[in-house]
């Protein structure tokens, strides 16, 4: 593995979202010594928090899978995830509702989704789901180390005997048709191909190793942490500072100065110049491009993964039939991921993921009053509306949304609602995320493994990416990675790998990091 040369003394880490945070504990637990500096008011990055009037809203991801990833973060400098922030097993981690009025509990215990297929679909069905089950675990022993917690010199590290068994378990063929292979039922197999939409691709066209993506969603489990995603980052920095690193808010990077290939100093737009041994860079890519005065060649232009708008609403009810995490699907499909990845046309028949984060925590709300999330996926800019567009686009679009949300059963949401903030691909451009996208450069395969932006700058001696940009790519648990992979560029260690499973997570008997209601 190819690592950053000369002195690593004294590391700076732009950026302290989730990958920042991760590789900061990293080379704090191999001796670094580490400056942080992030431009807004505190941690989180994409997993940050809004005040609503009395309610707390979490800006970014809401579901959290693979929590031993953080773990391994918080291991590196002696301490344990379950010190800091209290995380709550969603049981069931899904409930998916369908155009035709049924509905499915996704459970992660293998038994009890078994005996859920059976009642929905029948014993054909629950059989299928068993050997699906047991596909996707050998799917993700198979890809893990290999080909996800890794970092890529050379495409020729492919050539492993890996790769050959990644081949035979399937992984190479169409998403889709892998998973029609086990469950006939069109709505099971939506429920275990949905996952697709996180790297950017449609699940026709998904390579089958994206399968893995499901494998974490619906075997290894779903938590949520008390206070809400934000109270991770926050957990995270809160440990990152008692481990000796310096954290600084409000800091936002103007220039990198360099002298003969390497990076000597970060430069505030205050003026402030920081020197460093080395820096690690987690913002955007074309930000991080920009601060590196240009961006790498490649055969063909980045693709960006769909966009999203998102409705937080605080209401005054809420409805029995809702989940923690409810999927509702639309009777469309194909052509669904036809209008957000080819013709850019806002979704006819929308598929909506709805988070009620009061379900486990009715601190983030007034008494007596719910927390809603509305995730509905749109086209980026590049194929879509244009940023601007949605100045005008977005009102009506949450109108329609609402709309849509009655007529599928919730009665009364619009007159229910008492805070809202709407967030739109205009926001997200305003954020400077690329295409007007949260989710990135999507997992072409053109855009995966060692053909994804590389962690490392080509001449510069001591400067490392890390962030949904680059390897291994888009999602909490693979950013929590990326740090980790960023770190070992620097250090030149290879922390172990993580246990496939469910950790042994003990409810803290006083939670440090959980219920902060800090809205920065």
């Amino acid at each position: 593995m190819r690592t950053v040369t000369g002195p690593t003394d004294h590391v700076v880490v732009v950026g302290a979202g989730l990958s920042g945070l991760a590789c900061a504990l990293h080379l704090l637990g191999a001796g670094r010594r580490v400056t942080l500096v992030e431009r807004d008011a505190g941690p989180g990055g994409r997993a940050g928090r809004a005040g609503l009037g009395d309610y707390l809203v979490d800006t970014g991801p809401t579901v959290l899978t693979m929590p031993h990833l953080a773990d391994e973060a918080f291991a590196a400098v002696g301490e344990r995830l379950d010190r800091h922030v209290e995380l709550v097993a969603l049981h069931p981690a899904y409930r998916a509702g369908f155009a035709d009025g049924s509905s499915l509990d996704v459970h992660t215990d293998g038994d009890a989704m078994e005996a859920e297929v059976r009642r929905f679909a029948g014993p054909a069905e629950a059989a299928g789901y068993r050997r699906l089950r047991t596909w996707l675990e050998r799917l993700y022993r198979a890809q893990m180390r290999r080909f996800i917690d890794t970092n890529f010199d050379s495409p020729l590290q492919l050539a492993h005997p890996d790769l050959a068994r990644l081949a035979v378990l399937g992984g190479f063929g169409r998403l889709d048709g892998r998973i029609g292979r086990f469950l006939s039922d069109a709505r099971l197999r939506r429920v275990f191909s949905f996952q697709a939409l996180y790297a950017g691709v449609a699940p026709a066209r998904a390579l089958a190793a994206y399968a893995v993506i499901a494998y974490m969603d619906t075997v290894a489990g779903v938590w949520f942490p008390k206070g809400g995603m934000h109270a991770l980052p926050r957990a995270m920095a809160d440990v990152a500072a008692g481990a000796g690193a310096e954290l600084r808010w409000s800091a936002e990077v103007s220039a990198l100065e360099r002298t003969a290939g390497r990076v000597r100093a970060v430069r505030l737009t205050t003026g402030e110049r920081i020197p460093c041994d080395a820096v690690v860079l987690t913002c955007e890519l074309p930000v991080a491009h920009r601060l590196l005065g240009r961006a790498p060649r490649r055969p063909v232009p980045l693709r960006h993964s769909p966009s999203a708008v998102v409705l937080h609403a605080g209401t005054d009810r809420t409805w029995p039939q809702l989940a923690h995490h409810t999927l509702s699907f639309g009777a469309a499909w194909e052509r669904t991921f036809d209008e957000l990845m080819r013709s850019g046309a806002l979704m006819s028949d929308p598929s909506l993921l709805i988070t009620r984060p009061t379900t486990h925590d009715a601190s983030l709300a007034p008494p007596g009053r719910h927390l809603h999330y509305v995730l509905a996926p749109c086209p980026n800019t590049a194929v879509g509306p244009s940023a601007a567009a949605w100045r005008d686009l977005g009102p009506r679009y949450r109108d329609s949304l609402v709309a849509e949300l009655e007529r599928r059963g919730l009665d009364g949401f619009a007159d229910s609602v008492e805070e809202e903030l709407l967030v739109t691909p205009l926001d997200w451009t305003a954020q400077g995320h690329a295409a007007g996208s949260p989710f990135s450069v999507s997992h072409t395969f053109a855009q995966t493994g060692p053909f994804r932006p590389r962690n490392l700058v080509r001449g510069l001696d001591n400067v490392v990416l890390a962030g949904c940009g680059t390897t291994p790519g888009v999602g909490v648990p693979t950013v929590l990675i990326s740090g980790k992979l960023a770190a070992a560029r620097v250090t030149g260690g290879r922390a172990r790998a993580p246990r496939a499973g469910r950790p042994p997570y003990r409810r803290p008997s006083t939670p440090t990091g959980a219920g902060a209601h800090d809205p920065s």
